[in-house]
């Protein structure tokens, strides 16, 4: 919990200096009209590059998470494969090592259950249905312990989503102010062109940054939720596999 607090910290306090050297030193002095129009988005265009480059560094790390520790060294039907023979063949202490080899999410819950089993397994004091009992608790504490570390972050995405779009209409607002306001003060019948260029700009501007931002986070939000409904079920297809094939060893 900790170690998030300060991933996020650093991640919004890096972040907003990267937002800021880009808006008052890159865009104000370019010589590029795009870049220049971003700059006259406002100071509003800090904070969306703050939330673009959070939104970013929040993708990453849900992609290294899911991609590489929750998915496991290998696949993930192989590894399973190779689970049910050495269970089948009462080699335990050989699925257990296939689980430390495999590692990710699938292969720590079943761990944790088959662990459970073999400390059970030669009490005799324990009735049949109570060792898959205690082997079903098992299982189900570690998955839900790895369950919030395949969501961690997730909210934050679904929330930086609808930040950027708000702050987005914000600059609409502002910018749509200002460009009314520079057709209010007409001095010799003549609008201030430039300032209602620049009231629509600054306008435009947040327009676009809040709705590449939204449509990012929902698009990587969704994408990834899907990801993490995948690990749930092809866990608990597994889990549910072993569990059947101890409950045929113990003879219920």
């Amino acid at each position: 919990m900790v170690k998030q607090t300060i991933f996020v910290t650093l991640n919004a306090l890096i972040a907003f200096a990267i937002g800021f050297y880009l808006w008052f030193f890159v865009f104000k002095n370019s010589e590029n009209a795009i870049l220049q129009s971003v700059y006259h988005g406002g100071p509003l265009v800090v904070i969306l590059i703050m939330i673009l480059c959070m939104l970013i560094a929040f993708v990453i790390e849900r992609y290294l998470s899911l991609y590489g520790n929750a998915k496991g060294k290998s696949s993930v039907q192989v590894f399973f494969k190779k689970l049910i023979t050495l269970i089948h063949s009462d080699d335990l202490d050989g699925a257990l090592a296939a689980c430390d080899k495999q590692r990710g999410t699938t292969a720590n819950v079943l761990r944790a259950g088959i662990e459970r089993y073999r400390e059970v397994k030669g009490n005799d004091t324990l009735e049949k249905e109570k060792k898959i009992q205690l082997t079903q608790s098992a299982i189900e504490e570690a998955n839900a312990l790895e369950g919030p570390l395949l969501e961690r972050n997730l909210i934050a995405l679904s929330t930086i989503a609808s930040i950027a779009t708000m702050v987005g209409l914000l600059g609409t607002t502002i910018g749509m102010i200002r460009a009314f306001a520079a057709t209010g003060n007409v001095e010799g019948g003549v609008i201030d062109a430039t300032a209602l260029a620049t009231g629509i700009s600054e306008a435009l501007i947040n327009t676009a940054g809040g709705l590449l931002s939204g449509i990012l986070g929902i698009f990587f939000y969704n994408f990834f939720v899907n990801k993490v409904d995948a690990f749930n079920y092809t866990t608990d297809e597994a889990t549910f596999e072993i569990l059947q094939i101890l409950k045929e060893k113990e003879g219920i």
